[in-house]
């Protein structure tokens, strides 16, 4: 089944459409184990949408094995507009970063949340935790997809550049900074 996009554009290689699989592979598994970074993207029934940055150490998500995931939720700003989406529509997708590779892990499941009370065993994994770090919930997801991004968008921006993250360390690109970030 094509989209209007594809019809316009053209589809994707046999290749490309065989990576996308209903289980995370091995090699996804590991990369996940080893990204201390994602971003977690929700939208509700009414099509409000949400993209939460993750982090902690690497590993800080928990793969349970090769259909599932735990993602800790660590106190934070207390907005919470992932979970409100989550509540009307359980489908969400991550996508997993390693500093300084060009490649992302992406992977759309279906999600429930994990009450405290329920959690697994976890830790707070996190570097410079203060005093409001501490895990209040979680989120199970139920993977029905997991595939490779290609690195394009990475190197196209540049962001794992030294010379660019230099650059933005001596002098900050932004000009007003929003009060207490």
């Amino acid at each position: 089944m094509t989209n209007k996009y594809q019809d316009k554009f053209g589809c994707p290689a046999e290749r490309t459409k065989g990576k996308v699989k209903p289980t995370m592979a091995a090699w996804i598994q590991d990369f996940i184990r080893h990204s201390p970074f994602c971003v977690l993207a929700t939208s509700s029934a009414n099509g409000d949408c949400d993209a939460s940055p993750k982090g902690g150490r690497p590993g800080f998500v928990k793969v349970l094995n090769a259909k599932q995931l735990f993602i800790p939720d660590v106190a934070g700003n207390k907005l919470f507009h992932g979970y409100g989406n989550i509540e009307s529509n359980p489908k969400a997708g991550l996508v997993f970063f390693i500093p300084g590779h060009n490649s992302t892990v992406r992977v759309n499941g279906k999600v429930r949340v994990i009450d405290k009370s329920e959690l697994p065993h976890v830790q707070l994994e996190v570097h410079n935790a203060d005093e409001k770090a501490e895990i209040l919930q979680g989120l199970l997801l139920d993977v029905d997809e997991a595939y490779s991004h290609c690195p394009r968008a990475l190197k196209f921006s540049r962001l794992w550049d030294v010379d660019e993250i230099t650059k933005h360390a001596a002098k900050p690109p932004l000009g007003v900074k929003e009060p207490g970030i």
